[in-house]
């Protein structure tokens, strides 16, 4: 939903037909909530691996992470989620077990795990798995302090023989609002970044930090990370000051801003207190349509980023 379509009601997709109506577009999008096995979303050409992050806190990371996997999952797109955030909100949301002792990304970032033991199925869809974060996680930046290759532990526990056999064609990597050994672990294990922003004054506050991060980690760990993915989130049409963060944010961003704006919802923030994502505690409301916009949006990307390697690979091949 573009922040132009939450009042009018329209997804943010092509022009209006001539005999398009606002019902209609909200029966359309419902019609695809109820019935996800008849809207697919296209699996990307080559498996995706992305890092949620931003430091700032209450920005939506969590909350975006495992919304947009389950909107992948349930559109017939297998996703891994792997909680990075000592919290264990986005094990919580996804109905998984986090208590003390389960086998979690804790024991797997010190080996003494496979990631394959710790990856277990979502009660929000069978294509969507977790490997959830416990308490001990917490702990684990002094651990990993004295470690050989410390920058490099979520990497190799992420390789490319386990993804093969979760056999999963999305990896979103939910960090703690930090910029600290686990978030440079996510960074150095994925080749995109997803950034969620939140539509308020200080939105833009602490960006650039998170930028220069990316930065490093691009020239010193990891040259193929790159800021793929940025997800405007908490829109409030009834200010001036969305309007104001999403023209800026747009400007300065371009193309890697997705069109979809997540809006403020109580829906969404009430969904974790049942252990649930949004989509599944209210399949009906703007926050939860609006996340399978976004999917479907990451999901084209994806589609699409295939689309072009496969035509540059024609094009030299001349």
């Amino acid at each position: 939903m573009t922040e132009a379509d939450v009042s009018r009601g329209t997804s943010g997709g092509p022009a209006p037909s001539p005999g398009w109506t606002p019902i209609a577009e909200e029966a359309e999008r419902a019609a695809r909530m109820r019935h996800p096995d008849r809207y697919a979303m296209p699996r990307p050409a080559h498996r995706r691996v992305l890092t949620v992050a931003n430091q700032k806190g209450g920005v939506g990371k969590t909350t975006s992470t495992v919304n947009l996997a389950a909107a992948l999952a349930l559109h017939g797109v297998r996703v891994l989620v792997v909680d990075l955030d000592p919290q264990g909100n986005a094990s919580t949301a996804l109905g998984v077990d986090h208590r003390a002792g389960t086998p979690s990304v804790y024991e797997a970032l010190l080996g003494e795990i496979s990631l394959l033991e710790a990856a277990v199925p979502s009660t929000a869809s069978p294509d969507l798995l977790c490997v959830p974060a416990t308490i001990d996680l917490a702990g684990a930046e002094i651990e990993l302090v004295s470690m050989v290759a410390r920058e490099q532990r979520l990497k190799q526990a992420l390789s490319p023989d386990v993804l093969d056999q979760l056999d999963v064609d999305y990896v979103l990597i939910d960090c703690p609002p930090s910029l600290g050994l686990l978030t440079v672990n996510a960074l150095v294990a994925a080749a995109e970044v997803l950034i969620p922003i939140q539509c308020e004054y200080y939105a833009l506050e602490g960006l650039g930090q998170l930028l220069s991060n990316i930065d490093l980690v691009r020239s010193h760990l990891n040259t193929s990370l790159h800021v793929s993915t940025i997800l405007l989130t908490m829109y409030d049409g009834r200010t001036k000051l969305a309007d104001q963060v999403t023209s800026e944010v747009r400007q300065h961003f371009g193309g890697v801003v997705l069109r979809t704006v997540i809006p403020r919802s109580v829906k969404v923030s009430e969904a974790p207190g049942y252990s649930q994502t949004v989509l599944a505690y209210d399949p009906g409301s703007r926050g939860s349509m609006s996340y399978v916009d976004a999917a479907r949006e990451i999901a084209a990307r994806g589609a699409a980023m295939g689309a072009d390697s496969a035509a540059g690979v024609e094009t030299n091949g001349r």
